[in-house]
């Protein structure tokens, strides 16, 4: 009983000191979605079209991963904020010498600012985990780069970090528990200590994509996705009893553990690099052009809507998506290839559906949208949803009645997505109306073949479906999901109780 008294207090502590701990985070403004800018490109745009780029969808922050001048240049007087870069390659002899820090000061910044509203400097890129050597210099070329901006009378305005692994954070789940490898301690109390002095913030990279490659399964796919989850499959921290509906927030989350276990609680956190690659090999299925949509997409929007952590609700955490472009000419696998969100002509490499995420982004096509059957489901899940929507769910099946346009190719996985896309458009497009206990998923490439044209794909020739019918009753031949398919007794009460289920699922 004393032991479980015990267990129950330090479950209380964590929480009210969670909680007591988020007023004094804050940025003193809203969050914003930047993006960084890559060049390993063959054929990388010019200066003056990445801004123009930028500038066409309303881009307003931008993380660059050195100080290259000609792109300076172009960013002046377009009001974009920008992060410019120590590269790794750099850091050792700023490390060692403070004049060598100054120069670069002056070079990089002094000669570009203010016409170039450069915000921050990030020093090196995950040199903990990377560059292991020039873990000893680090703290000091942060210093020696501020120490600059202090003689420039640039400090208040101009802020020092450097971006992080999340794998320097340890047992990341739950975050309550998890802690920096310890090893890496007489780095991180100074570091930490100089973030603090200088009200600057802790850069964090961010990818829930390899968080769910190694989980080897144990990670939903969903879970990655900002996919919503019902109340049951979201993951619980024992300690805080805080709900954690996605991977991101639970790796920040984990961070801020690490940070006030080192009795550091009062530093922000800003994402530098978070995003999902839109192609892969066969080893990366889910490295796909869907899947970095709905991940970026979802990440937009929940940033924008400063709905922050469940360890600090409401408090900002700003986010950089890798990357603007896709980089070809990156080594190893296809998907380090294809992080980009537009090709190098200034393409989408996919269209964004962002309605609710303000003006960042311009390629919002919310309305080109569907929702369909995913191919690897299971036959029989995806037949019970298909029967539920012809019933229950009230959608007009009839297109897929024998000689009706929708009719072909005769598949469960077509008709279903026939009639998911009809229900998901009946209402409104909105969160969780394309789930149908997990065998349907939004995508943005229409499926719309031959004659057969998709409830959501008006824009190809202006046709609805009028989803507002009735379907038949489940006892009619004329039944669009029963004319195809027979079922004994057993297989349809199988159906019926998946049915009540996704009704519960889609409908709440």
């Amino acid at each position: 009983m004393r032991r479980e008294m015990g267990l129950l207090l330090h479950h209380l502590l964590l929480l009210l000191l969670s909680l007591l701990v988020a007023p004094a985070l804050s940025l003193n403004e809203e969050a914003f979605v930047g993006v960084n800018i890559g060049t390993d490109v063959s054929d990388m745009p010019s200066p003056a079209k990445v801004v123009a780029l930028l500038k066409a969808q309303q881009i307003r922050h931008v993380r660059l991963f050195d100080a290259d001048q000609a792109m300076l240049l172009a960013l002046a007087n377009t009001g974009i904020h920008v992060t410019v870069s120590v590269p790794n390659d750099q850091l050792l002899g700023i490390g060692q010498s403070n004049s060598t820090a100054a120069n670069w000061v002056s070079r990089n910044i002094l000669t570009h600012f203010p016409a170039t509203n450069i915000t921050a400097i990030a020093i090196g890129s995950e040199v903990l985990t990377s560059l292991p050597n020039a873990a000893p210099v680090l703290v000091s070329a942060m210093r020696f780069i501020h120490s600059a901006l202090v003689a420039a009378n640039l400090d208040s305005k101009i802020k020092v970090s450097t971006p992080h692994s999340s794998s320097i954070v340890l047992d990341s789940f739950p975050p309550s528990q998890a802690f920096f490898n310890r090893s890496l301690d007489p780095v991180m109390v100074p570091l930490l200590k100089f973030l603090q002095s200088t009200g600057s913030y802790l850069m964090l990279n961010v990818y829930p994509y390899y968080d769910y490659m190694k989980s080897n399964g144990v990670i939903p796919l969903d879970y990655a996705l900002f996919r919503p989850l019902p109340p049951n499959k979201e993951a619980v921290d024992t300690n805080t009893l805080l709900h954690y509906t996605n991977v991101f927030d639970a790796v920040v989350d984990a961070a801020y553990f690490s940070m006030s276990y080192l009795n550091f609680t009062n530093i922000p956190i800003i994402v530098t690099e978070s995003g999902w690659p839109s192609k892969g090999d066969s080893s990366e299925p889910e490295a796909s052009l869907d899947n970095a949509n709905t991940y970026n997409s979802n990440l937009i929007r929940h940033v924008l809507n400063n709905t922050g952590t469940p360890k600090h609700p409401g408090i900002a955490i700003s986010t950089y998506i890798y990357e603007l472009y896709n980089e070809d000419l990156r080594p190893d696998s296809i998907s380090e290839k294809n992080w980009g969100l537009f090709d190098s002509s200034g393409m989408p490499v996919y269209t964004m559906h962002l309605t609710g995420s303000g003006t960042v982004l311009a390629n919002d096509t919310t309305n080109r949208t569907y929702c369909v059957a995913k191919e690897n489901a299971e036959k029989k899940m995806v037949q019970a949803a298909l029967d539920w929507a012809c019933g229950p769910g009230k959608v007009d099946c009839t297109p897929l009645l024998q000689g009706n346009p929708c009719y072909e190719p005769n598949t469960v996985i077509a008709h279903a997505s026939y009639a998911f896309d009809a229900y998901y458009r009946k209402m409104g497009m909105a969160d969780g109306t394309c789930n149908f206990n997990g065998v349907a998923t939004v995508s943005t490439t229409d499926p719309s073949n031959g004659s057969c044209i998709y409830p959501g794909s008006g824009g190809r020739n202006g046709t609805f479906t009028n989803s507002s019918s009735h379907a038949p009753s489940s006892d009619s031949t004329a039944s669009g999901c029963h004319s195809q398919y027979s079922h004994d007794v057993h297989t349809f009460l199988s159906s019926l109780i998946v049915g009540l289920v996704l009704c519960t699922a889609a409908c709440l």
